[in-house]
């Protein structure tokens, strides 16, 4: 009788040497050090080398690669097996608790098991050793768990521009955290920009450590020029119809009532609405905007309020601008930073249903 995969990895498994203490997870920077003997004066470079490491990653992934090392350290402890060296078979039987929910309180989702995979290749590496993810117990056990709990992905709504005029009346444009809020909506769907993205900007170019790109305010619109995940790009922001829904008159105006000339663009508003802090917003808060502001507007009122909770996200606003915005696909692809016009059209949620219709041009 053929063995399923997770079986063959039980019974090579018998075999396999005694489990040892699981190993704590690898720092980001460990993979620089200073080569033996006496060489003080390379201190330096290798403290800077340990930086440029640390800024590969951003600190959203570098916390999620420790979480999952962590969870999968755990389970190596209470199994009784070794985390060190890199045992496929015992990778292979990790994903297969991870798939089935005997390693967490709920089976995880397919994306979440490739990710944990992903996590420990670089813990590995960090550790100077080779993760081999093509070796059966894992490849074949994973193309496994991908054909039995594979699901469609579950995208976000878009936020059309009759959705976000509306989410925008919600917010009280004679306060500070109004006005904050109104500039981030409008900069986030005017630019398609991601959550990060939005509170990763600065007033000017490197005015912060953690910044992640800057703001230019020209005579005709705004250009923000923003370091991604495939390098740097400027997305150009043209100045609205009206002020009213100008997202370059919304940030001129945050800039000018909040008194910020420099350092992060979008920070919080403190005492009692009065004030503004130093420290810029996290990426957590944008998606927690989208959603408060697209339930108290009524958006998608034709659902329950638990069903409409989970629609809306910080994607809604990039799924929006690609849903409406009636221009070539290319300007829309450049816009959003993306490499392919494919991932641009994952992002079209309602516009492209049933515009080509086949069925009629085939006769029917």
């Amino acid at each position: 009788m053929t063995q399923k995969p997770h079986e063959t990895a039980e019974n090579d498994l018998r075999n396999a040497p005694p489990p040892s203490a699981a190993a704590a997870a690898p720092v980001g920077n460990s993979a620089v050090s200073i080569p033996g003997g006496d060489l003080a004066h390379l201190r330096g470079l290798a403290d800077r080398a340990r930086d440029y490491v640390e800024a590969a990653s951003s600190a959203n992934t570098r916390l999620a690669y420790a979480s999952d090392w962590k969870h999968f350290s755990g389970w190596c402890r209470r199994q009784g097996l070794a985390v060190q060296p890199p045992d496929p078979q015992i990778v292979g039987l990790y994903i297969t608790a991870c798939a089935t929910g005997q390693a967490t309180v709920a089976p995880n989702a397919v994306s979440t098991i490739e990710r944990r995979l992903s996590s420990l290749s670089w813990n590995y590496t960090q550790l100077g050793q080779v993760l081999d993810r093509k070796d059966r117990h894992i490849a074949t056990v994973m193309a496994g768990i991908r054909n039995t709990h594979a699901k469609p992905p579950r995208q976000k709504e878009a936020l059309l521009p009759e959705d976000l005029l509306a989410m925008l009346e919600t917010f009280d444009r004679g306060s500070l955290r109004g006005i904050r809020d109104r500039a981030m909506l409008l900069l986030g769907f005017a630019g398609g920009l991601r959550r990060s993205e939005i509170v990763g900007l600065d007033v000017g170019e490197g005015q912060s450590e953690d910044g992640r790109g800057w703001i230019e305010i020209l005579d005709k619109g705004m250009v923000l020029n923003i370091r991604g995940k495939t390098g740097w790009r400027e997305v150009e922001i043209g100045r609205g119809s009206t002020d009213a829904t100008c997202p370059v008159v919304a940030v001129e105006t945050w800039l000018k009532l909040a008194r910020i000339a420099h350092g992060p663009l979008f920070r919080r508003v403190t005492g009692q609405g009065k004030g503004v802090g130093a420290d810029r917003l996290n990426d957590k808060q944008v998606a927690r905007l989208v959603k408060t502001a697209a339930l108290a507007a009524g958006v998608r009122g034709d659902l329950s309020e638990d069903a409409r909770g989970v629609l809306f996200a910080g994607h809604s606003l990039r799924a929006g601008l690609a849903s409406s915005a009636e221009v070539d696909e290319r300007y829309v692809q450049k816009q959003l930073g993306h490499v392919s016009a494919e991932m641009t059209r994952r992002y079209q949620r309602r516009r492209d249903r049933f515009r080509v219709n086949l069925t009629k041009a085939a006769g029917l």
